[in-house]
């Protein structure tokens, strides 16, 4: 007679929103794949959300709830969102009762929120993945249902109960820390020279407003101090960016509105411009990159300022605050550039505080929680 033991065991995976949230979910869904080919993974997000998309692509089923955030300001739209709220939660709570998972995973996202809170409601073990140094709103108020919290920073109790927490880090893509690759043959393979200073800018999938201003009008300058540069200017602003460059006819500079290897463009970049997204430190930190961070005021309780702080208090990176990178931004590269032994500091110090092997940490835990009666 077969019982819960010799079944295929089920797991939901819910969040996301931006990729910092998708990626980290992927990566612990195919851990999980990858240890136990058999089980049942199902990914809950947000309808009109990236992960609607980018999780199919990478072959898993997903499901959407129409929830939204809550505005800042007082205004009559917050009453949609109540209600969206409580369709979310119903509809969790069915997809809770279908689907019977072992194990519900929040990665963090507007989806997580109800569907961690109707797995509590129905006895179902939970485990939260908090990926910033700052614990966000819906995972502090999660967390005292949870059963396991995986975090990526020290100092994580004066959010959580310090019984539940489990210092693991951030999953990260593997596929673009391939340290095997030098810079002479990533520099060839953007047709830039690998004897200068080469400058990664990175603003996201869709682009950082900022970052591509601060460049702009400072190209004068990199065009005088010849520095390679490649820009991820995210789909936003490709186009706009491309006709403000294409007529100055800057060879060094080179532009794309995603960057497909990014295994070879973090191969040859000597620093790194980047906004202070959790995944994007965590990378940073496995490869020992030295890093100006940008971090983005856009965020839920600014805990971008609060992970690049993390890296400045252990003087792993250099923070510039977005109001102030159109002057100081560029100069702060110039600077790094060419100060060989600060970029040995910083790049020591911040893989210092990598965390290796995060994804396998986390479904170590995961596994732990699987109910066998």
């Amino acid at each position: 007679m077969n019982n819960r033991k010799n079944m295929s065991r089920k797991f939901i995976v819910s969040g996301g929103g931006t990729g910092g949230h998708i990626f980290p979910a992927l990566s612990i869904a195919n851990e999980i794949k990858k240890r136990d080919p058999g089980a049942s993974i199902l990914f809950v997000g947000a309808l009109g959300r990236m992960e609607m998309e980018r999780v199919p692509a990478a072959g898993f089923p997903i499901v959407g709830l129409p929830i939204e955030g809550f505005r800042r300001k007082l205004t009559l739209r917050n009453l949609t969102v109540i209600f969206k709220l409580v369709i979310s939660l119903v509809k969790a709570s069915g997809i809770i009762r279908s689907f019977k998972p072992n194990v519900v995973i929040g990665v963090g996202g507007y989806a997580s929120g109800p569907l961690l809170r109707m797995a509590g409601f129905h006895g179902i073990p939970t485990l939260i993945q908090e990926q910033n140094s700052y614990a966000g709103v819906t995972n502090r108020l999660l967390a005292g249902k949870a059963a396991k919290i995986c975090v990526a920073y020290t100092g994580m109790e004066k959010y959580f109960p310090a019984a539940k927490i489990v210092l693991t880090g951030n999953p990260i893509r593997e596929e673009v820390i391939n340290k095997s690759i030098d810079k002479s043959a990533a520099c060839n393979h953007f047709g830039i020279p690998a004897d200068k200073p080469v400058l990664l800018i990175l603003g996201g999938s869709l682009g950082a407003r900022t970052l591509n201003e601060s460049i702009l009008q400072k190209l004068d300058l990199l065009n005088a101090e010849q520095i390679s540069v490649l820009w991820q200017t995210g789909k936003l602003y490709y186009s706009h960016i491309n006709e403000q460059v294409e007529p100055k006819n800057l060879a060094h500079i080179k532009r794309f509105d995603f960057i497909s290897r990014m295994d070879m463009a973090y191969a040859a970049a000597d620093i790194i411009i980047s906004r202070a997204g959790a995944a994007t430190i965590s990378e940073l930190c496995l490869l020992g990159k030295p890093a100006i961070l940008v971090p983005s005021p856009n965020v839920a309780e600014d805990h971008q300022t609060q992970n690049a702080m993390a890296l400045v208090r252990n003087n792993a990176a250099i923070m510039v605050p977005d109001k102030e990178a159109t002057e100081k931004l560029v100069p702060q590269a110039f600077a790094l550039a060419y100060d060989k032994e600060m970029q040995a500091i910083l790049g020591i110090n911040c893989r210092k505080m990598a965390l290796e092997n995060a994804a396998s940490k986390i479904v170590d835990e995961v596994f732990k929680l699987v109910k066998t009666s």
